[in-house]
């Protein structure tokens, strides 16, 4: 067995037991200061001292780490030249090889542009075949990559290739590998300060990040560039591609480009155009929408039908004509019956809509536009729509059939029987958003008349609902507004009468597409009722501070 392959295996730690040889070998007999050699051979003697027992690079004392009389491991120090390699032990002089110096030297830098908290490509000759210690304050010290003098953490070490993360404050300037020297003091003890060997500087430009929201969707999504310097103004020439498919622009800016992603579109790269560059900026899948489940699949106008699934996009709305849209860049749409429904909630795995004033039973298709852009992205060389069956919807009108009692004094309860009453909504107003502003603020708000969806009415007041299904509804008969405050006992002398009526209330899109046309009501009459003078508050009620409790 040759030395080299013995040192080799000594170095790893296999348990192999050869004879000492007659001669020194080194191993390796090649490479950059700091780099770990091996030396075998015989009658090196025991290790003394550190002033007594030393090994000499072309006359440059090198640190030693291991001395056994047959094999002795160094580090090449940092004022290393090519020449011979000389192991001393008092007056014993033997020289045991020649060592070549190379120099680290980076070849190329992949990519020459790239962005903060990217991965960054160092390629070359002689880094050594590793990085060192991890901790930067052992007296061995530690090799280390810089861009443009910002420390860059470490991936992998090869010795030809390093891959290291760009750190957030890095600038555009030089990259260099830096190696460790692992020097002895003048007496041969360890250790001298801290050196290192610096590579040949290649340039590295550090471009500002640019990311995009959302990563995948189906086709017609509007999806949102966030950078710095993205251009004040959109040239004929710039564009975003989506698997190489240009997509229509809706707006560029310096910081945001916000575009939908076209008809045709491919999975695969996102790439920005600006001017003369091109710039590879994520990846893009494109998915197709998926209905998983409807609920309910029947009801009254007002409904809330929820429509469940995967990948439907964010929401994106746009206008039309008489209900006709025209789904320019993306515009998103729920139709029941062929009727447009009214969006309250769209997320990518879940859309929730109500049943217009309108419906009519028939499908439900959820609609996503879609377009293909002329060449300098303007909107449109062709229009499409993209549907998505879900099933199909009935549209259900209340019917009572039976109510008891049909006289009753207040807070009493009355049972509403029937079909098609569908479920109790009261609140959630998609038009009402001032309604959360001015209740984070602490402002007083009071709800009007189209907050309500479902109701009852007892001789033309909402009455309280105690429960509600689809086939009954239970009521108390209200106190407020009944008998006239005006009157000195607090009643009226007679008992009110009047008519039960069960109300379903929904809108409709306004003939531009926006939300919405004012509320309307679907009204049953059950039949008459009277209300009794049982449960009458006392005359003090009426004298209450806050006469419109109920």
């Amino acid at each position: 067995m040759k030395l080299r392959e013995w040192a080799f295996l000594v170095l790893f730690g296999v348990g192999v037991i050869v004879a000492s040889p007659a001669w020194g070998e080194l191993f390796p007999d090649a490479g950059p200061p700091g780099t770990t050699v091996t030396i075998g051979g015989a009658d090196f003697g025991e290790f003394r001292s550190s002033s007594a027992n030393r090994v000499e690079f072309h006359g440059t004392p090198a640190l030693i780490q291991l001395w056994e009389p047959d094999m002795i491991m160094v580090k090449v120090p940092l004022a290393a030249t090519t020449g011979p390699v000389t192991v001393v032990n008092g007056e014993n002089r033997i020289e045991v090889g020649t060592f070549s110096v190379a120099q680290v030297r980076i070849t190329r830098l992949h990519p020459r542009e790239a962005e903060p908290g990217s991965i960054l490509t160092i390629e070359g000759e002689n880094f050594g075949n590793t990085a060192g210690s991890r901790d930067p304050n052992t007296m061995f010290g530690v090799n280390q990559v810089l861009i443009n003098g910002i420390r860059a953490p470490i991936r992998k070490w090869r010795s030809t290739k390093i891959e290291v993360k760009i750190p957030a404050n890095a600038t555009s300037g030089d990259v260099v590998v830096k190696l460790a020297s692992f020097d002895p003091l003048p007496d041969g003890s360890c250790c001298a300060p801290v050196d290192y060997v610096v590579s040949n500087p290649m340039p590295l430009t550090i471009i500002p990040p640019i990311t995009f929201e959302p990563k995948h969707g189906p086709v017609g999504s509007k999806v949102v560039l966030s950078g710095q310097d993205l251009g004040e103004k959109r040239l004929a020439s710039d564009g975003v591609l989506f698997g190489g498919v240009p997509a229509t622009i809706e707006q560029w800016s310096t910081r945001t480009i916000v575009v939908h992603v076209p008809l045709n579109a491919k999975s695969g790269p996102v790439v920005l155009r600006h001017g003369e560059r091109e710039r590879t900026v994520g990846y893009f899948e494109v998915r197709q929408s998926l209905v998983e489940d409807v609920s309910p699949r029947e009801g009254p106008i007002g409904t809330l039908v929820q429509i469940k699934g995967k990948d439907f996009g964010v929401y994106s709305e746009g206008g039309a004509t008489a209900y006709a849209f025209d789904f320019n860049t993306g515009q998103n749409a729920v139709e029941i019956g062929g009727i447009p429904a009214i969006v309250h909630r769209w997320q990518d795995t879940e859309i929730d809509v109500w049943v217009p004033f309108s419906a009519k039973s028939g499908a439900i298709v959820i609609k996503r536009g879609a377009t293909i852009p002329h060449p300098d992205g303007t909107c449109c060389l062709k229009r499409g729509v993209v549907t998505v069956p879900a099933g199909s919807f009935t549209v259900k009108t209340p019917r009572v059939t039976s109510y008891f009692p049909t006289e009753a004094g207040l807070d009493e309860i009355v049972t509403i029987k029937g079909s098609g009453f569908g479920e109790f909504l009261k609140l959630a107003e998609p038009t009402r958003l001032s309604l959360n502003r001015d209740a984070h603020d602490w402002k007083n708000y009071r709800l009007g008349e189209n907050v309500s969806r479902s109701e009852v009415l007892i001789n033309g007041v909402a009455a309280h609902v105690v429960s509600w299904t689809d086939t009954e509804i239970k009521v108390k008969v209200p106190r407020r507004h009944v008998f006239g405050i005006g009157d000195p006992e607090g009643f009226h002398p007679n008992p009110t009468t009047g008519e039960i009526v069960v109300r379903r209330g929904s809108w409709d899109l306004l003939e531009n597409g926006q939300c919405c046309t004012a509320k309307r009501w679907i009204q049953v009459v059950a039949g008459p009722f009277t209300i009794l003078r049982r449960g009458l508050p006392d005359p003090d009620y009426f004298n209450d501070p806050n006469p419109n409790r109920d």
